[in-house]
């Protein structure tokens, strides 16, 4: 016999939790679009007013799975996003490319003055134009990003999730993202909100079939 009294069927979970974001969340300023995007966003953070500090730009749902479904590469500012996106859901087994284990980033960070993270960036280069960019950890990769493109606007990607987590650089970031003016497409979390898990799901969700089993 169970010391608790829970829920443990995975289908009956599933159901009640987006039962629950249903009847807690207001999408109404959402695009219909985006809803299913911003509602698997609300379940990987069980905060039901995430919707209420997002962004985006007008093309980003299409920009982002245009490219998806085309091959496009996602690139990753960290191993929990990468490790988060689910690779069986890809529409075009699409690349998955996270550059922090590369050998050269140590040097190219110190070289730069700025994290590994943002560095990498750098390292993206061959790969950035038309790639859908997830950052959910690092605020000077988002940095980082807009002045690259800023000094080459031809690598341009598809779209960009930039929803980096923390207390330092987060929300100025992402601020900097969504007053772009470079024609890049975004979706943003205002605010020091944020992370992998809101991150991944968000590009699950733009693949169109996320495969989530609750829990």
């Amino acid at each position: 016999m169970s010391r608790f009294d829970y829920e443990k069927n995975a289908a009956e979970i599933y159901r009640q939790s987006f039962a629950t974001i249903e009847a807690e969340a207001d999408l109404t300023r959402c695009p219909e679009a985006l809803r299913p995007v911003v509602t698997r966003m609300i379940h990987a953070s069980g905060q039901v007013d995430l919707a209420d500090d997002m962004a985006w730009s007008t093309g980003f749902v299409e920009a982002a799975s245009n490219a998806l479904r085309r091959g496009a590469p996602i690139l990753c500012d960290s191993r929990m996003v990468a490790s988060g996106i689910i690779r069986s859901r890809l529409p075009r087994d699409n690349r998955i490319i996270c550059s922090l284990d590369d050998p050269r980033l140590p040097g190219l960070a110190a070289s730069l003055g700025t994290t590994k993270t943002a560095a990498a960036v750098d390292l993206w280069a061959p790969d950035l134009k038309g790639a859908v960019i997830a950052i959910g950890n690092s605020p000077t990769a988002v940095f980082h990003l807009l002045e690259v493109l800023a000094g080459d606007p031809s690598l341009l990607p598809a779209a960009v999730v930039g929803i980096p987590v923390g207390f330092v650089g987060a929300a100025e970031s992402k601020r900097a993202l969504a007053g772009n003016d470079l024609g890049l497409d975004y979706l943003v979390v205002h605010g020091r909100r944020g992370g992998s898990a809101v991150t991944a799901a968000a590009v699950n969700a733009l693949c169109g079939r996320d495969g989530a089993t609750g829990g």
